[in-house]
């Protein structure tokens, strides 16, 4: 095992492999000081005010000098604004389709949209429906609905914290609608049920006349007011699922070509190691995901500030660029105005584990993406229309960025992490990807894929790659996640509350 690594030749410092004690000798440098496994040491004196390089970029500026083989990190780097070359386009590539594409088991819909799960879901279209949709869901057990309809993976309760005192007109109506219509209409769902309190700002009504959604044997909706309290609301929502629940049993697997495949690309309680081993596996199961004519969708918006011009020299237009920098620089006034900024990010896990700035963790973060061309820029929880690599606009906050990429048409999730998340997605299975091996032999209950195999040299980012790409189609076919097993899913659901609450 390598005691360090220096990701570029250009770079002025390394990551260490192992904890560093005082004294101890490398090659052209001896360490001055104790630094943590995952962590960054001074490769040579790092004057005041000169950039610190890590992937031959800039993580952040020397706020003093910084002597060769010392640790570099919040104590010793500050952030400071400098210019980035967006070069629209000028690395796009060819397509390099596959000859043969792969395929899956998935469900086939009767418009043409594919599913990798079965649910039934209900909704709350407020937070005062939430209980009553609950209680519904709750009714039916997974492994009862199971037993009797074998095609179906159970009945989800999706329900929130939001719903009403917003403005009527306003960003964080629109996104909250534009999530609930996404996943009642999403390919791994067969039928759901809204349930409303009936004077909440956000109407059923409304919302289904916003996604020219029209009620059927598959969208039922009711409210607790017009129905006659919870009892009876609750009663009436068994009823509804109990007569979808023999049609739902009717969805069977076939086989399917990988382009009906929409991956979501997350990552999560990152660490110095993320940017090195998960995030560019990852990125490359993503590249083979495409390359077979599927979708990537990489997200986050906040936490691809600083590696965004890597992106827009990747788009398939300046005007697909363009988007994305608009994005950027919403974020900017957003954060602003709001009495914050962007680089409040890392979290103190991050930092434990070795991320100093909110560049250096956006740099291993767009490793997720791979490297085929940027085809599109999507508003959070749009649909996506596009295959190829995208992105999709969302907070930094991990369950609300996956809840905006389920509702944009992702029906597989794939979440690295090096803290050790544990996160789990209904309607759409994750799979959680450990970017070292300490943590995924600790947490081997939640964690799918060891992608601490390329620090320990008994692999490649290319062959884990592909090993990920595997377990993808495995699990887009039913393979349960670890996350299936353990029943997460529900709680997770959490829409973006964008706006004033009044």
């Amino acid at each position: 095992m390598n005691q360090h690594i220096q990701l570029h030749p250009e770079d002025n410092v390394a990551i260490a492999v192992d904890d560093f004690e005082a004294g101890q000798s490398m090659p052209g440098i001896e360490v001055a000081e104790r630094i943590p496994a995952g962590h960054k040491l001074a490769l040579r004196e790092i004057p005041q005010g000169e950039p610190i390089r890590k992937y031959n970029q800039i993580i952040g500026f020397a706020s003093q000098s910084i002597p060769a083989g010392t640790h570099v990190h919040s104590h010793n780097t500050e952030m400071r604004p400098f210019e980035r070359d967006y070069a629209f386009g000028v690395d796009k590539k060819e397509d390099d389709p596959v000859a043969t594409p792969a395929t899956f088991a998935g469900y086939l819909r009767a418009d043409g949209r594919v599913g990798t799960r079965n649910y039934l879901a209900v909704l709350s279209s407020v937070n005062c429906s939430a209980t009553v949709a609950r209680y519904i869901a709750d009714s039916f057990r997974d492994e009862d609905v199971k037993a009797e309809f074998p095609n179906v993976d159970g009945v989800v309760s999706l329900t929130h914290s939001t719903g009403c005192g917003q403005s009527i007109k306003g960003e964080g109506l629109t996104l909250l609608r534009s999530v609930m219509a996404g996943y009642a209409t999403h390919p791994n769902v067969s039928g759901a049920v809204l349930v409303g309190l009936g004077c909440e700002i956000n109407q059923i009504a409304d919302l289904l006349d916003a996604h020219g959604l029209a009620r059927g044997p598959g969208l039922q909706t009711m409210t607790i007011q017009d129905s006659g309290g919870t009892k009876v609301t609750v009663e009436r929502g068994i009823a509804m699922i109990k007569e979808m629940l023999p049609e739902a049993n009717k969805a069977v697997r076939s086989t399917v070509p990988v382009g009906q495949l929409t991956l979501g690309l997350e990552c999560g309680g990152s660490d110095g190691y993320s940017g090195i081993t998960a995030n560019p596996a990852l990125g490359a199961a993503a590249d083979l995901l495409v390359r077979h004519g599927g979708t990537a969708v990489l997200s986050e918006t906040p936490e691809i500030y600083g590696a965004e011009h890597l992106l827009t020299r990747r788009a398939v237009s300046r005007e697909v660029g363009e988007k994305l920098i608009a994005l950027i620089r919403w974020w900017e006034a957003y954060t602003a105005r709001n009495g914050s900024e962007l680089d409040n990010n890392p979290t103190p896990g991050n930092k434990a584990g070795g991320l100093t700035t909110i560049l250096e963790k956006s740099l291993g973060a767009v490793a997720k993406g791979g490297t085929m061309n940027l085809s599109g820029v999507f508003n959070f929880a749009e649909k996506i229309n596009t295959k190829g690599f995208v992105f999709m606009d969302s907070p930094g906050y991990d369950p609300v960025s996956i809840t905006g990429q389920v509702a944009s048409g992702a029906n597989i999730v794939c979440f690295t992490t090096g803290r050790g998340s544990v996160y789990g997605c209904k309607p759409a299975p994750s799979l959680k990807l450990a970017t070292n091996s300490p943590m995924y032999q600790r947490m081997s209950d939640d964690m799918d894929v060891n992608c601490g195999e390329i620090l320990d040299g008994s692999t490649t980012v290319q062959e884990k790659g592909e090993q990920i790409f595997q377990l993808i189609l495995d699990t887009a076919s039913g393979k349960p996640s670890k996350s299936e097993e353990l029943g997460f899913g529900e709680n997770e659901f959490t829409p973006w509350q964008l706006g004033a609450v009044v």
